[in-house]
């Protein structure tokens, strides 16, 4: 993939990323507009409801990417247990990103370590403040010099490309639609819990049992809402995650390049890539929102004749396309 430029990149990815701020809410409320047509059955009920709840669901949002902005630096370093690594103890990595970033003119991140023995790296942040870019303790004992500094290279591109702020708010917008998902099922089991204690609870007075049946049908209108926003939501959810993926795979790519013409040594990217692809795994990380910044994260959710599926639900491309690339930079 020919690298396409810089500022050519900063611009599409700020176009992306108003488009993400614009299309994830607008498919949350289509969910909601389906699942009002699908339950009544009318457009102008549907168009009705929509446009009284449009207030409330945009607060919501904007609520909720509030909160994750000014907290998913400390949700990060939470979940990977990492911490900032000290100068005195580390020249050789200050070294190195000290020196791209003044080749390129950009501020130096802060940089974090996560006590592993594996080999990754990665870039988070979503203000100049913020900028953070994390390797593993296995990276900088297993790389070389070289090698070192085009892991580097790549998440400072990542960082100066903006793909950051890209994938943070593609995952804030994924992590609502799930959010509301898993609401939902929670709603299922709850009033499947009641209708239990309800309807197979030991009772007393006969007249309890009219009251039961009574209730019957509102129980049974509750479960076919519920399972119907289900359907809907986890459609709407899927398809978002299947959108992510997409912007993750492309990513890497734009980032290997970036890394390739900071340092004018794509080899020293490969060659790195190669020691990363065997031993990637960060055992004390299990969050998939994390694991996805990785700078190499492979996953095989499928097996057997499924595992076609395993190219659309992949955050990054293949290793071996990504270093055959390189080579021919």
């Amino acid at each position: 993939m020919k690298y396409i430029g810089l500022q050519e990149q900063i611009t599409r990815n700020n176009r992306k990323s108003i488009a993400l701020l614009l299309s994830f809410p607008l498919l949350i409320l289509g969910s909601i507009y389906i699942f009002v047509l699908l339950l009544y059955g009318s457009s102008m009920k549907a168009n009705i409801i929509l446009f009284g709840i449009v207030p409330y669901v945009l607060i919501g949002i904007c609520l909720w990417f509030y909160i994750a902005f000014l907290s998913h630096t400390k949700i990060i370093e939470k979940a990977t247990n990492s911490f900032t690594l000290d100068r005195k103890e580390n020249p050789r990595i200050y070294n190195i990103a000290e020196n791209l970033c003044m080749g390129v003119g950009m501020e130096m991140p802060r940089l974090c370590v996560i006590n592993s023995t594996a080999c990754n790296a990665f870039a988070s942040g979503l203000t100049r403040k913020t900028y953070t870019v994390t390797v593993t303790q296995g990276l900088m004992d297993t790389l070389t010099d070289e090698e070192l500094e085009g892991v580097i290279a790549h998440e400072l591109s990542h960082i100066r490309n903006k793909d950051v702020r890209l994938l943070v708010f593609s995952v804030i917008f994924v992590g609502i639609l799930h959010f509301i998902s898993r609401a939902i099922t929670s709603l299922m089991f709850i009033l499947g819990s009641f209708f239990s204690a309800v309807y197979f609870g030991r009772s007393q007075k006969k007249d309890e049992g009219k009251g039961k049946l009574a209730l019957l049908p509102l129980f049974a209108i509750s479960f076919f809402v519920l399972i119907l926003a289900k359907i809907v939501f986890a459609t709407t959810y899927f398809i978002s995650v299947l959108l992510k993926f997409l912007l993750s795979r492309k990513r890497e790519y734009l980032a290997d390049s970036g890394a390739a013409q900071m340092t004018q040594n794509p080899l020293a990217l490969a060659s790195a890539l190669r020691k990363i692809s065997v031993n990637h795994s960060v055992e004390k990380v299990s969050a998939t929102n994390i694991c996805e910044m990785f700078i190499e994260n492979q996953s095989n959710y499928f097996s057997g004749f499924l595992r076609v599926f395993n190219s659309l639900y992949a955050t990054h491309p293949p290793m071996a396309q990504r270093i055959a690339l390189l080579e021919q930079f």
